[in-house]
């Protein structure tokens, strides 16, 4: 139940600040994506904050960890490789197709 409040006050208080800033809803979608932007790198603020104050290791945090949440699976990175090393083989025992 918690999630659905949070939610519910967080989508309030965008609203306040659209129309303090004179954005119709649903807004423009150059204005939404750059707010969805700006939710993902604030959603990676709190764990770079956290690694600062126990003095743990942040470039490479925000390099490897941040960067693949906020930007997704890269193209050509070795995330993506092996499934592209490997594709999926056709079943040959399957009944044709067409007719039934």
């Amino acid at each position: 139940m918690m999630p659905y409040l949070l939610s519910l006050g967080a989508g309030i208080l965008v609203g306040v600040l659209y129309a303090l800033l004179g954005v119709r809803s649903p807004a423009p979608p150059t204005i939404a994506l750059i707010g969805l932007l700006g939710m993902l790198v604030g959603e990676q603020a709190v764990p770079v904050v956290k690694r600062l104050i126990a003095g743990q290791p942040v470039l490479a945090f925000i390099q490897n960890d941040c960067a693949r949440h906020i930007l997704g699976p890269q193209a050509g990175s070795a995330a993506v490789a092996p499934d592209a090393a490997n594709p999926p083989v056709p079943a040959t025992d399957a009944p044709p197709r067409g007719r039934a």
